[in-house]
């Protein structure tokens, strides 16, 4: 169990060191931000979609190791889906960090699995959504200032 653990802890440090998709991109025609008052975890997220599917998904901000790692695994996930997939994932993310639901993992969400801990911890599980609400948020298109309160 250790070895996962470290594993999990892992991935967690590389997508936070080496977050994928952080920036601002070049084009995009959704956006919403996230806040989380707890901790003080900001978000944007920037989406490009075209013909109902997501071409580009980028965010940019600040926040712990779990908020920043989320929003980057969340966007390798993101891109190439259509608008209805996303929404998908999002609710399969979010049943799987609130425990609400035994969930099972293809090979391509596997990375998901190391926010597993978050579980047991409710403060951390609004740090490892926020980029997903936010995400939510731009697909409806509202320009929506999301909180995880």
């Amino acid at each position: 169990m250790s070895d996962l653990r470290e594993l999990y802890q892992e991935i967690i440090l590389d997508h936070n060191r080496s977050p994928r998709n952080f920036g601002v991109p070049e084009q995009s025609n959704r956006t919403a931000k996230g806040y989380n008052p707890l901790c003080g975890d900001i978000v944007t997220v920037y989406l490009l979609l075209k013909g109902n599917v997501v071409r580009d998904i980028r965010f940019e901000g600040r926040g712990c190791a779990i908020s920043i790692a989320s929003a980057s695994i969340m966007t390798e996930l993101i891109v190439g889906k259509t608008e209805i997939e996303a929404r998908r994932l999002f609710q399969f993310f979010h049943d799987f960090v609130t425990g609400e639901e035994t969930v099972e993992f293809s090979e391509e969400l596997e990375e998901l699995t190391a926010l597993s801990g978050v579980r047991d911890f409710p403060m951390r599980v609004k740090c490892a959504t926020l980029a997903w609400h936010s995400m939510a948020a731009a697909l409806d298109g509202d320009g929506a200032t999301v909180a995880t309160e």
